[in-house]
């Protein structure tokens, strides 16, 4: 079978052409996680001709992976994933070639794999390996197509792309040890990585041909349960642009964990007239819409905790749209600001309506 005959719904599209299909063909991808974000991030860019694809994973089948990776089936538990996915792979595409790594990545062993290839593509499910693929692309100038999941939701972005955000930038701050579950402990619906993971391997396409534009300088957000999804600017950050050697240990970071608010207790504060600094991280247009009365509104796409000023003994609460936003400005105050009470608004402005109704909201200027 010919490369015309096998990809032309791809080469007969207006603005691809057999041009772009040549850099898929030409290209060398490095798939990091061969689990729930990898299987679907494997299938596709191996169905649309990515000429060589390298999968590191050092895991074996569980019985619990198969509702969600769906390339394994009960016949592949307790075999290793890597071998499996490379078997059933080189079935579905012969043109293609993969490089097997049977281990994950550490600090001795990410910079020589992640050297010979084009893009890196973060198909894990933690984050100290994330900090160790962004330092990494970062000392080796790959870019950097990231994924991730939780529950009923999940996020991309790439980083690290022509001058772009890293990484970092989105996260300056590692959660604290335990602080947010994995989908081991939390859940995920099995149908929720395979759309994240697509979006991943359209970005790979994206960046790899030139084609569109790619998520490079945003975080696209996805909430299946509400079947919303909506983008957040990043601002590069120059600082974190200038890592020239990985970190001694990437194991959670020792860090103060952020302590929760519960919309009841911030509104018998409201009602008490207690002094508090509100802080609204989503965005400026987020925040026009609707608000909570007294907020003040700092993105966290132009977070900087170094021009803020607070007044000695007033907590400060950070809020945003579901929680996880302002879990994360919470952490960068915290560390700026040790002696500060702060606090993260519980499940954000969404479990706000669900327990209070629409007590102390603002919409468009109005109560």
């Amino acid at each position: 079978m010919n490369t015309y005959t096998r990809y032309n719904r791809q080469i007969q599209l207006p603005g691809f052409g057999f041009e772009a299909q040549q850099k898929l063909q030409q290209a060398k991808v490095l798939v990091i996680g061969a689990g729930g974000l990898g299987v679907p991030v494997l299938q596709y860019l191996t169905g649309m001709g990515i000429g060589l694809i390298g999968i590191a994973d050092g895991d074996v089948v569980n019985v619990t992976n198969l509702h969600r990776q769906v390339l394994y089936g009960d016949a592949d538990v307790q075999q290793s994933k890597v071998n499996v996915a490379v078997s059933k792979l080189s079935a579905q595409n012969r043109q293609a070639r993969f490089k097997p790594f049977f281990e994950n990545v550490t600090r001795n062993n990410i910079l020589p794999l992640a050297a010979d290839y084009d893009i890196v593509v973060d198909a894990t499910d933690n984050f100290s390996t994330r900090y160790l693929i962004n330092d990494a692309c970062v000392i080796l100038n790959k870019p950097y197509v990231y994924g991730a999941i939780h529950q009923y939701e999940g996020q991309v972005s790439v980083f690290n792309y022509q001058d772009g955000p890293t990484y970092r930038c989105l996260y300056p701050v590692p959660p604290a040890a335990g602080e947010i579950p994995d989908c081991n402990t939390a859940g995920v619906l099995g149908v929720v990585p395979g759309i994240i993971g697509c979006q991943q391997a359209l970005q790979v396409v994206k960046v790899l041909t030139g084609n569109g534009k790619n998520l490079s300088g945003w975080l696209q957000l996805f909430d299946f349960l509400a079947d919303e999804q909506y983008k957040i600017k990043l601002k590069a950050r120059p600082e974190n642009k200038n890592i020239t050697q990985l970190q001694d240990s990437y194991e959670a970071a020792i860090c103060h964990t952020v302590n929760p608010i519960k919309p009841q207790e911030l509104n018998r504060w409201y009602e008490a007239d207690k002094p508090f600094y509100l802080m609204d991280v989503r965005e400026s247009q987020e925040f026009n819409q609707v608000h909570l009365a007294q907020s003040h509104l700092h993105p966290l796409s132009d977070f900087n905790p170094a021009e803020l000023n607070f007044t000695e003994n007033v907590p400060v609460v950070t809020f945003c749209q579901k929680g996880s936003r302002s879990l994360q400005a919470a952490r960068l105050l915290q560390e700026k600001y040790p002696d500060l009470t702060i606090y993260s608004l519980h499940g954000g402005l969404e479990q706000w309506f669900l327990e209070m109704g629409n007590q102390h909201i603002i919409r468009n200027g109005a109560v």
